[in-house]
């Protein structure tokens, strides 16, 4: 039985062996055993841990055709793609069947008149970091891979491919780097970039800038501005069908990065102007789009892949119910960490503990299921009479940053709405989908700054934009631009409105900020907020918050019953001073309340609490709204 070392660092070893001892069964099977193999050695305990990760280990440092995982989602799915997976090699003294599946390039000769060729289909992916991961879930996932980059040795793959530059050329890269340094990133910046560490450890990501430079035109359609890190095509092998697009994954498989494909591309490329129309059905843009440079590109041929229902590394890669230890010892402390949660976010929220209790029910919400077109279990919190002085929000979602794994920040100024690209759109040219800002995978937090909003007139771009986010808010769902028509793709997105007043943007739940600050203090207290808690009080906070949002939950008959008789109760007396939408948001309320308190049932004390809390809310709503005549 191959060892660690054989089946991380040759898999196909593994696989021809496997496809060279089943020459003399036609019917052994060896495909789905090869494959199970894989799967057998990485459910082993923390075999996992020793496979090096694309996301934290520079490219350059992956050895050829090793196994790697790559923790990622599917941005684009291109179009099937034929393949050799049974050639003869050219060899004058004997004929031998070779395998060419996970693989882009033969090794030897082929014999292409030969009648023992097997023709097979793959699909291909194109992958992207998860969009919008936060640097503590980069750091603790490459933390646990410490031993793993220990052992991986510099590549010689690159050197056949290496272009060497003038000095002038490297001042001019100077330059380039420099600039790119001043220029001002589109969100708040983490208390790591803002050190210099996390900039540094994405930079090591890509590949090396002699390798970068030739292809530095080519897009490497990241969702999001400022994103670094390895694109990635995968190649699927298997029930491709069960995947979609916008799923996360990790993959594992066979890493390719050998420099024939780039080769091979520009070859094409040069030669595709003089090809006949009807023998090239490929454009220029397609061909350079779907076979970029090996070295910027990788190719990853899928062994195993797995969805992921978090991108959380403090959380075991098991599912909870698989876990029970691990989910009876966390539900038992959910309570206390939820009182030191709310401890911790009450000052950030100026003293304001109603405010900070519907902050974490918003960050624990997730759209458990859909009713026709209606997504349940969304909680979409507007957080009106955010101050603007002393940059507030930034320094609120930098907060956010830090508890949640993945999360963006959307300045809404003038500028953003009319230029940034929101939603997706097909380019037919080079047959590709272009991402947008509201490509993000499930349960990203987006935080919307309204505080940035200026006089000024928003143009076409802008008006859809915000139509965009208006739809994402009541529908969780995005339609995605193919020209000539729209197709909704449906989502899964905590959004968080700060804004002065109330949101121009709809929402589940506004809360308005009560400050407990007075005026003259309020610069002197922001810049005392920003605190760094101990990493291990962090921890706790980021494995609360991703525990309550797995979280199954039911309703007995029995409550149910008792919250119908409350419901009437109410009306009794002022048919108006409840409507049915009041009550759907107590039932979201009571839900997440009960979940964040580690209860799967709802109980007769969390229905109370909820409906409690929901009229403190109410009733400062009233209040506000008697003082401020303008606010709705």
């Amino acid at each position: 039985m191959p060892s660690t070392h054989d089946w991380i660092n040759n898999p196909l070893g593994v696989v021809e062996g496997m496809f060279a001892a089943s020459q003399n069964n036609p019917n052994s099977g060896w495909e789905a055993k090869a494959v199970e193999f894989f799967k057998d050695h990485l459910k082993e305990k923390d075999a996992h841990t020793w496979v090096p990760s694309l996301n934290d280990v520079p490219l350059h440092y992956l050895k050829p055709n090793s196994l790697v995982k790559f923790r990622c989602l599917i941005q684009d799915m291109f179009d099937p793609e034929f393949y050799m997976g049974v050639y003869e090699a050219v060899d004058p003294s004997t004929k031998v069947l070779r395998c060419g599946k996970y693989k882009d390039v033969t090794e030897c000769g082929v014999d292409f008149d030969s009648r023992n060729t097997v023709t097979a289909e793959r699909q291909t992916f194109y992958c992207v970091p998860i969009p919008g991961e936060n640097p503590w879930v980069k750091e603790i996932s490459s933390s646990c891979l410490g031993f793993v980059q220990a052992r991986v040795v510099p590549s010689t793959s690159y050197a056949p491919t290496r272009q060497k530059r003038s000095y002038e050329e490297d001042d001019d890269m100077d330059d380039m780097d420099t600039q790119m340094q001043r220029e001002p990133h589109t969100g708040p910046q983490s208390p790591t970039e803002q050190h210099g560490n996390g900039d540094c450890k994405r930079r090591e990501t890509e590949a090396p800038s002699s390798q970068t430079a030739p292809a530095s035109h080519l897009d490497l359609n990241f969702p999001l501005p400022g994103e670094k890190g390895p694109s990635c095509l995968v190649k699927v092998y298997e029930d491709w069908d069960g995947f979609k697009l916008n799923d996360t994954l990790e993959v594992f498989g066979i890493l390719s990065v050998s420099p024939a494909l780039s080769a091979l591309a520009d070859k094409k490329d040069a030669s595709s102007s003089l090809l006949d129309p009807t023998e090239c059905m490929e454009t220029a843009e397609e061909q350079r789009v779907h076979s970029p440079p090996a070295s910027l590109v990788p190719r990853l041929h899928v062994l195993y892949a797995k969805p992921l229902p978090h991108n959380n590394p403090l959380l075991p890669s098991a599912t909870l119910e698989d876990n029970s230890a691990f989910l009876s010892s966390t539900l038992s402390e959910m309570a206390s960490v939820r009182a030191e949660l709310l401890t911790f976010l009450t000052p950030i929220l100026l003293g304001d503990a109603l405010a900070a209790e519907y902050l974490i029910l918003h960050l624990i919400s997730n759209v458990y299921s859909r009713r026709d077109v209606l997504p349940l279990g969304k909680f979409t919190l507007n957080l009106s009479g955010c101050p603007t002085v002393a940059s507030y929000t930034e320094r609120f979602y930098q907060i956010i940053q830090q508890l949640v794994p993945s999360s963006y920040y959307l300045g809404m100024s003038l500028q953003n709405m009319n230029q940034m690209r929101f939603v997706p759109k097909k380019d037919y040219s080079a047959n590709r989908l272009v991402s947008g800002a509201l490509q993000l995978a499930r349960n990203t937090s987006l935080f919307l700054d309204e505080t940035q909003l200026e006089q000024g007139q928003l143009d076409t771009a802008g008006v859809r934009n915000v139509t965009a986010l208006g739809n994402l808010i009541t529908w969780q769902k995005v339609d995605y631009d193919f020209n000539y028509h729209q197709m909704e793709f449906p989502c899964n997105i905590n959004v968080l409105i700060a804004s002065e007043g109330r949101s121009l943007l709809p929402s589940d739940c506004q809360i308005h900020l009560q400050s407990q600050i007075t005026p003259p203090h309020m610069e002197e207290y922001l810049s005392s907020i920003h605190v760094h808690p101990q990493a291990s009080q962090l921890n706790k906070f980021r494995m609360y918050l991703s525990v309550a949002r797995l979280l199954n939950y039911s309703i007995s008959d029995e409550v149910t019953k008792s919250v119908e008789d409350d419901f009437v109760d109410m009306r009794k007396d002022d048919p108006q001073s409840i409507s049915a939408e009041d009550l759907h948001r107590m039932l979201v309320v009571a839900r997440l309340l009960s979940l964040s308190l580690g209860q799967t049932s709802l109980s007769r004390d969390s229905w109370l609490r909820a409906k409690h809390i929901e009229l403190l809310r109410r009733s400062r709503m009233e209040q506000h709204t008697c003082v401020n005549g303008n606010e709705p």
